[in-house]
C-alpha cells in the first residue's frame, strides 16, 4: 500500500468504520442541489452513488434505479435498508461498473478524503467512465443526446460564514475532529462486533478543502465537460458530463 492509501486508511476509511452509527444518525435530510438533480431525471434512469454513505439519497426518486457504493462495511450495512436498490463495498479509485452504461451518477462529500491532485482526478475519471456517452444521432425533435451526467459535491474553503470559519489563505488539507460518544447505538452488524468506547473518543478526518474553481479544473483534468456548477451549504459542486 502505498503512502497516500494508507493515509486514507487511517484518517477515513478506519473512521468512518468506527463513527457509522454517529454519522449516519446526523445525515437524513437530502440536500436541495442533489435532491433536485435527482428529481428530474426521468423515470427508469439507472445510476449510480458512489460513496453512498448511509443511503440517503436512495429513497428520494422512487422512479429510478440506484447501484450504491461505500468504502465503509458498516455504512453499506445501513444503506442496505433503503430497497429495492443495490448496495455494495466498493473503492471510488478503482469502480467495478461497467464502462459507458448509467445514466447518472453522485458523488457526494467523498473526493475530497483523497489526499492527493491525481488521486481526486483518478476518481473523477472512474465516475466519467461510468457514464453514457454523447450520442452522434439525434433525438426526436432534434435535440442531442449529451450522455449521462454526474453530480459532484465537495467540501469548499470559503466557508467564513460557517461555524467552522476557513476561507481563502487557510491551509487547504486538513484534519477535521469527530467526536464519538459512548451511548450511540449500532446500526449495524459490523458495528454490533465492535462496540464503542467506554468513553467518548474524538476521530481525526482528512479533507482536502476545494477553492473556488478547482473542482472545476479536476474535472476537466479527468476530461469532464463542464454543465453547470455552483456553491451551496459551504460546498462547491458541479454537474459534468463525457466530451463530445
Amino acid at each position: 500500500m502505498d503512502e497516500a492509501a494508507e493515509y486514507e486508511k487511517r484518517h477515513v476509511h478506519e473512521v468512518y468504520e468506527d463513527i457509522a452509527s454517529h454519522f449516519s444518525s446526523t445525515r437524513y435530510k437530502p440536500w436541495p442541489v442533489v435532491d433536485k438533480f435527482l428529481r428530474r431525471l426521468p423515470a427508469g434512469a439507472v445510476g449510480l452513488d458512489v460513496g453512498c454513505g448511509n443511503g440517503k439519497y436512495l429513497a428520494v426518486n422512487k422512479d429510478v434505479f440506484i447501484i450504491a457504493s461505500d468504502r465503509s462495511n458498516a455504512l453499506v450495512e445501513i444503506a442496505r435498508q433503503h430497497q429495492p436498490h443495490s448496495v455494495i463495498v466498493a473503492d471510488i479509485l478503482s469502480l467495478p461498473h461497467p464502462s459507458d452504461l448509467f445514466d447518472f451518477a453522485l458523488s457526494i462529500a467523498v473526493i475530497h478524503h483523497l489526499s492527493s491532485t491525481a488521486r481526486r482526478v483518478q476518481a473523477i475519471r472512474e465516475i466519467l467512465q461510468t457514464l453514457k456517452p454523447p450520442s452522434k444521432s439525434s433525438r426526436v425533435g432534434g435535440e442531442r443526446d449529451g450522455g449521462g451526467q454526474a453530480l459532484i459535491f465537495v467540501w469548499a474553503l470559503e466557508q467564513k460564514d460557517s461555524r467552522r470559519g476557513w476561507d481563502r489563505g487557510h491551509e487547504q488539507d486538513v484534519l477535521v475532529p469527530w467526536v464519538l460518544k459512548p451511548d450511540v447505538a449500532p446500526q449495524s452488524k459490523v458495528e454490533a462486533q465492535t462496540p464503542n468506547p467506554p468513553v467518548s473518543t474524538t476521530y481525526h478526518r482528512y479533507y482536502h478543502l476545494y477553492r473556488e474553481g478547482e473542482l472545476q479544473e479536476d474535472a476537466m483534468a479527468a476530461g469532464a465537460r463542464i454543465v453547470e456548477s455552483g456553491y451551496d451549504r459551504d460546498n462547491w459542486w458541479v454537474i459534468l458530463a463525457r466530451q463530445d
